[in-house]
């Protein structure tokens, strides 16, 4: 159904299973196949989650799940039960995330309750040969210093919110960056695109959030917006940068 001969796109990090769906998911399903979009790689934050995203692929050959645990969680025994889940359903599963740090919200001993259960899922990403779908907010520079101290380096940081400086460090390691459509009004955003090598960027919608308008839902046909906005900004030909893009996307997860 996507358009032959037309640019391909990757949407390598969303919440399709997100209810804000549930009424219209078979038609943002069609607009993402007719705007180019291959695949769609939801991503989730607990079991409830994870089982839903599960029945929604079985539905949509084009979805695949990405299983994570909020950072916002400090249970370790709920981190060591989605694990169990993850390792059961391994081959269902293209990667582990989003997990990470979330320093927005967390404070004193929670910080340090986060890194612990980071490096669990880093732990478990490299035991089971998984890329790592990194979430940063305001914790970009810590989460790269954890992951680099841990030696993993199969990592899509997602959404990152952090310096330019930082996120070369992370690009010197292998790191790849995926760029939501808020690149349109994010100076942030657009900075990163300008720093980072475009073989280390991908593309992403982060839908329902995350879109080119900031109070409407969001959702993966978007990551055409994301893709022309890189292509501005990097001054490359469109077609030429979409195809970078998606093959970035697919050598990754190894699609």
């Amino acid at each position: 159904m996507s358009r032959r001969g037309g640019p391909r796109f990757i949407d390598v990090h969303c919440h399709l299973h997100d209810e804000a769906f549930d009424d219209d998911r078979d038609e943002v399903v069609e607009r993402a196949l007719k705007s180019g979009v291959e695949i769609i790689i939801t991503s989730t934050l607990s079991i409830r989650e994870l089982k839903k995203a599960l029945d929604i692929a079985e539905k949509y050959d084009c979805v695949k799940v990405s299983a994570g645990f909020n950072p916002l969680n400090f249970s370790v025994l709920d981190a060591e039960e989605v694990a169990r889940e993850i390792k059961r359903l391994r081959d269902k599963i293209v990667a582990i995330g989003e997990v990470g740090l979330d320093f927005f919200y967390a404070r004193g001993e929670e910080r340090e309750r986060q890194v612990d259960i980071f490096r669990f899922w880093i732990s478990l990403a490299s035991e089971l040969k998984l890329p790592l779908v990194i979430h940063s907010r305001s914790a970009g520079k810590y989460a790269i210093e954890v992951l680099v101290k841990e030696g993993y380096d199969r990592v899509l940081m997602h959404a990152f919110d952090g310096s330019s400086g930082w996120a070369l460090k992370g690009v010197s390691r292998g790191f790849m960056f995926s760029i939501p459509p808020s690149v349109m009004r994010s100076q942030q955003k657009v900075k990163l695109v300008k720093s980072i090598p475009i073989e280390h960027l991908m593309v992403e919608s982060d839908a329902p959030v995350l879109g080119p308008e900031p109070e409407k839902r969001n959702e993966p046909s978007n990551v055409v917006v994301s893709a022309t906005k890189i292509a501005e900004i990097k001054g490359v030909d469109l077609n030429e940068a979409c195809e970078v893009l998606y093959l970035n996307s697919k050598s990754f997860f190894r699609f």
